[in-house]
């Protein structure tokens, strides 16, 4: 999920067993906010050796390494980093495949915006039924769009089959 506030304990409350994984790209995205132009670059160099190294335990020395370089510049970003770890780390322990799924909500994003464009210019909706309907349509027409296939989709769902035993069952059978 993205950054907001509150959002990882409100779904651990609800499903205490949940691994909360933050959107990878939003943090990168909030963090140049504060980083000047002219170190961007740089500063972006470093940052992809955290999330994009092999292991946790690599990452947070890359990080170490981060603050020991920027963090009398842009304190603010590396607590950030520091504050969300540990909701910006679980994909570490995923394989390759897996972990190029969950580190960006990007693919959420795109499916919310499908449904904001059927939904934004209804004023109301007689039944939730009525609702149910349009999001599938609209999801029916939004995969007409979608031409470009997960590489290596089916290793990555045999890996989450894995990971998360049982809870994939059903959907596995479609």
């Amino acid at each position: 999920m993205d950054g907001l506030k509150g959002f990882p304990e409100a779904i651990n409350a609800i499903y205490p067993n949940t691994e909360v994984q933050l959107c990878i790209v939003h943090q990168i995205r909030n963090s140049l906010k504060y980083v000047a132009s002219k170190n961007q670059k740089e500063f972006m160099k470093d940052l992809k050796l955290v999330y994009q190294a092999v292991s946790k335990e690599s990452a947070e020395l890359e990080l170490d390494r981060l603050e020991e370089k920027w963090g009398g510049k842009y304190p603010i970003v590396i607590q950030s980093w520091r504050n969300k770890w540990e909701n910006l780390s679980h994909y570490f322990k995923y394989p390759e495949d897996i972990r190029r799924i969950i580190y960006t909500t990007n693919i959420i994003e795109s499916v919310h915006r499908q449904f904001r464009k059927l939904t934004k210019t209804k004023g109301a909706f007689p039944n939730e039924n009525s609702l149910l309907k349009l999001l599938y349509v609209g999801i029916q027409n939004a995969q007409k769009k979608w031409t470009m296939p997960m590489q290596n989709w089916s290793l990555t769902v045999s890996q989450l089959a894995i990971f998360f035993e049982g809870r994939l069952d059903e959907a596995l059978e479609l």
